[in-house]
């Protein structure tokens, strides 16, 4: 069984004062994410294409053989930190300025060739300022493509294309396939960043990272790649195949992508890493979301949208073929809690709810963010799941991350493999057999017309799929449990509009502490499970908040 526990006890994070280390994180993931936010107004497209750049620096034998090699010796060397940049008037650029600085997509590579696949890139400026090394690489031949400031538009920037270095080089590269050249299927941008849709979607939402370093534990590390090689595909190819060298102080990494678009777009990963010094927290195929409110946890629901998230939930198939579902929140304070597995067969940062009605958003478009599913292409061994839930006021930062942190350490002179496969969409290659979760929704507990004789906090919990809607009202019994505090009026009844069941249930806190309570429930039916397992871990107000929440109600 997988259990949700936090770093050492069910308790916000600490070391140190709260404040400073949400305050802290927050600092460095706004300064890395929110430039980031520019990806899909930068991705423009055009339906002409004329001539595209070749690839012109002198040939190098490449394969991922060689690449490894590299990552290993830079291992071996001591860390050098990128140079500075070489035109510092572009990291003034305003939003606007640098939403303006775009790709003009006549000179992406592969423009004029039926290949399948098209290239373009990103300026470096604002925040992107450490630049990337592109190649195409042909007949185990590598190619450095140069930068060229003719590539891009720098209309309304107020940048001269002529100050600008010949060798400035880019930021990042957006991936275009032959399902429809009018819009990114992906984008490597900032850092070890990525982001890509499925077919279904059409929409940018959550990122995905090459790795997670110290994330929530102290000061965090951002690996970055620093160079892409792009095997120039055969023609009509429904699949590229891409690679990365990663750099950081505590590791260097080789990468192996392989793209193929559709519903859901699939990327299969392979990655060799080589640690410089030990880590004490290592995170393996990390996603990264947003979550500011939804229908379980209104705390900053202080916007006319009733639902702001890229994600609502994390799930996780465990190596014993257990289904756990948790919903996200924005906590008060910073959040960390391991599930702990063998042999995880999968993980991902879901968008369950597809209902417009739910959003309200006509701009974004929340219902149409694509979900993330990471599948262990063999056996990762012991380990946990980690989810990290941050703080944030509003949906311009990320503040949801999970992955998988291997239950050894890695240290210096370690080489540690990793295959795994990325589904990016909204229909996902496994889904639970039995019923699964569509709904949380939270308020104070009691019984309706009676006055409260104490605070509780309601739960109701909506399953649908299995064998529910089947069952015509038969008797189902919802499973509870608490790692603090006390259940009441739990029931179960069936819920015809979702052609499922509801649970619900009281918590009642067992004392005046906000130490947060662990809660499952699945729902079972002679002895046999009929849905997945659900998980939450509630934060009890203050015992202030609590008294007005009862006046409130007339209690």
């Amino acid at each position: 069984m997988a259990l949700e526990t936090p770093l050492s006890i069910d308790q916000p994070v600490s070391a140190g004062p709260a404040l400073d280390i949400d305050d802290r994180l927050m600092t460095q993931r706004r300064d890395l994410l929110k430039s980031a936010l520019l990806l899909p107004l930068l991705a423009r497209s055009a339906s002409v294409f004329a001539a595209a750049p070749e690839a012109t620096g002198a040939p190098r034998k490449f394969d991922y053989a060689m690449l490894k090699g590299e990552a290993r010796a830079l291992a071996e060397r001591g860390y050098q930190p990128p140079p500075p940049l070489a035109a510092p008037k572009l990291a003034d650029l305003d939003y606007d300025q640098y939403q303006s600085l775009h790709f003009r997509h006549d000179h992406a590579l592969w423009a004029k060739e039926n290949r399948g696949f098209r290239i373009g890139f990103f300026h470096m400026g604002r925040g992107f300022t450490q630049p990337v090394r592109m190649f195409e690489v042909a007949d185990g031949q590598a190619r450095e493509i140069l930068y060229q400031s003719a590539m891009f538009d720098f209309d309304n920037t107020g940048v001269s294309p002529r100050s600008l270095p010949s060798n400035l080089g880019f930021a990042g590269f957006r991936l275009l396939a032959a399902t429809n050249w009018e819009s990114d299927i992906a984008a490597f941008l900032g850092a070890a960043y990525f982001r890509a849709v499925g077919s279904d979607t059409r929409q940018f939402g959550l990122s995905a990272r090459g790795l997670a370093i110290d994330t929530a534990n102290g000061t965090e590390e951002f690996p970055r790649f620093t160079s892409f090689w792009f095997e120039r595909p055969v023609e009509d190819a429904r699949t590229l195949t891409l690679y990365a060298l990663m750099d950081s102080p505590s590791v260097t990494g080789a990468y192996r992508f392989q793209i193929t678009p559709g519903a859901p777009q699939v990327m299969d990963i392979d990655a060799a890493v080589y640690p410089r010094k030990a880590i004490d927290r290592f995170g393996v195929a990390p996603l990264t979301s947003m979550y500011q409110c939804g229908e379980n946890d209104r705390r900053m629901a202080n916007d006319w949208r009733p639902e702001i998230h890229d994600s609502d939930g994390l799930s996780i198939l465990t190596g014993n073929g257990e289904w756990i579902w948790r919903p996200l929140v924005n906590p008060q304070g910073l959040r960390v809690n391991s599930y702990m597995d063998r042999s995880p067969r999968g993980f991902g940062l879901m968008q369950r709810d597809r209902n417009f009605e739910n959003y309200q958003d006509d701009g974004v478009f929340y219902e149409r963010r694509p979900s993330l599913w990471v599948e262990p292409r063999s056996d990762w061994g012991g380990g946990a799941v980690q989810l990290v839930e941050i703080p944030t006021v509003d949906e311009t930062f990320d503040n949801i991350v999970a992955y998988w942190v291997p239950e050894q350490k890695p240290k210096a002179g370690d080489e540690l493999l990793y295959g795994y496969r990325l589904y990016w969409g909204t229909q996902m290659p496994v889904n639970p057999v039995l019923a699964h979760t569509i709904a949380t929704r939270t308020g104070l507990g009691g019984v309706l017309g009676q006055k409260r004789q104490g605070f509780s906090w309601r739960f109701a919990v909506d399953f649908a799929g299995g064998e529910l809607a089947a069952l015509r009202g038969a008797t189902v019994e919802p499973v509870i449990s608490a790692a603090r505090g006390s259940i009441e009026i739990p029931s179960c009844r069936p819920l015809w509009e979702v052609q499922g069941y509801r649970a619900m249930f009281d918590v009642r806190p067992p004392d005046d502490s906000i130490e947060p309570v662990d809660l499952r429930l699945f729902l079972r039916r002679n002895g046999q499970p009929l849905s997945e397992t659900w998980t939450y871990q509630w934060t009890p107000p203050t015992l202030q908040e609590r008294r007005e929440a009862l006046i409130r109600a007339g209690s």
